[in-house]
């Protein structure tokens, strides 16, 4: 019973991966792919034109809070050389 299963599941894979080269190595698969190498850039173009304009509507959003920065000059330095000496 074991080998049975062991036969059964190579030769599964065998026809997952001849299958699969099959696909990829026939004709109507290669004249896709060379068709879309070779005009990708109209490609790109007509899909670009299809794309909206959005309109700008992040005037005044991030507001900038310098509460930090004062927090920090008012601290003693810090250092990280002054770590590992000794006092």
């Amino acid at each position: 019973m074991k080998k049975f299963i062991n036969i059964f599941f190579f030769l599964l894979v065998l026809i997952f991966f001849l299958s699969t080269y099959r696909f990829y190595s026939s004709e109507n698969n290669i004249e896709v792919k060379n068709f879309n190498r070779n005009n990708i850039n109209d490609i790109i173009n007509t899909k670009i034109l299809d794309l909206p304009i959005l309109k700008n509507d992040t005037n005044s959003v991030i507001e900038f809070n310098d509460g930090f920065s004062n927090k920090i000059k008012n601290d003693k330095k810090r250092s990280f050389w002054n770590l590992l000496k000794f006092e």
